[in-house]
């Protein structure tokens, strides 16, 4: 939800969200502005893998598609991911969170995309996807942050104390004026959103990367000085999205 609304702050003109079953009235209950799918779920919860493809008509219909936040990394969502992966689109791609787990065995099913994926993780999840350490990420960030985009053939958000964003043709960029309370809980579901709302709007990956990083940046900046440097919430980061970038 926080994904979907920031995408809508960022500007993306239509929303649609597609969730398991049993949460999806919830969901489109408390984001009237989006399309709440109900897709198929195993007993455990997850998403059934076929049930990609209930959607692929969808997906090659939008602009952009967003995978991952509110995901778990079970194997079923794995499989999902690989599934709806597979699928032929012309949309740009933006991974977050659980779908990232996917790439931990299968880094070559974002290797064919039509256009460059984007790719959020932490230094956790970069360090699964790369099999090394999560110290080993933090120690280079910036290294890493091109290994993984030259290897994946991906654009590569690494998310940190120090934001670096690298291309797969070794370009990168570093973003270091946010501060400590991005690290909130939800803060990451917020930063793909806004990606995944500016790729919508027809930005080029890189640019969509960049803009959706400083602009994640700037709301909490803006928090920041209304609230304090710690304690405000990733739902309070959404109203400042569209603030950040009038000014």
């Amino acid at each position: 939800m926080l994904a979907g609304i920031a995408a809508l702050r960022a500007g993306a003109g239509k929303l649609q969200i597609a969730t398991c079953r049993s949460v999806a009235a919830h969901v489109g209950i408390a984001i009237p502005e989006s399309l709440s799918l109900g897709l198929a779920e195993t007993r455990a919860g997850a998403l059934d893998p076929d049930a990609a493809g209930e959607i692929r008509g969808m997906v090659n219909r939008t602009d952009a598609l967003l995978v991952g936040p509110g995901m778990s990394e079970k194997r079923s969502n794995i499989r999902f991911v690989l599934n709806l992966l597979d699928a032929p689109t012309k949309a740009s791609v933006v991974l977050d969170s659980g779908a990232l787990a996917a790439l931990t065995k299968h880094p070559e099913a974002v290797h064919a995309r039509k256009t460059v994926p984007v790719l959020t993780p932490h230094a956790g999840e970069m360090g699964r996807i790369l099999r090394i350490d999560r110290e080993d990420v933090e120690g280079n960030p910036s290294g890493i942050a091109l290994r993984a985009a030259e290897s994946l053939s991906a654009l590569i958000v690494l998310k940190g104390p120090r934001t670096f964003v690298a291309t797969p043709s070794g370009e990168l960029f570093r973003y270091e004026s946010g501060d400590v309370g991005l690290a909130t809980s939800g803060s990451g579901d917020t930063l793909s959103g806004i990606v995944a709302g500016l790729l919508a709007r027809g930005a080029s990956p890189l640019a969509a990367a960049l803009w959706a990083v400083y602009l994640h940046g700037a709301a909490g900046n803006a928090l920041a000085k209304k609230i304090g440097r710690v304690g405000y919430l990733a739902r309070e980061l959404l109203d400042e999205i569209p603030r950040s970038m009038r000014s």
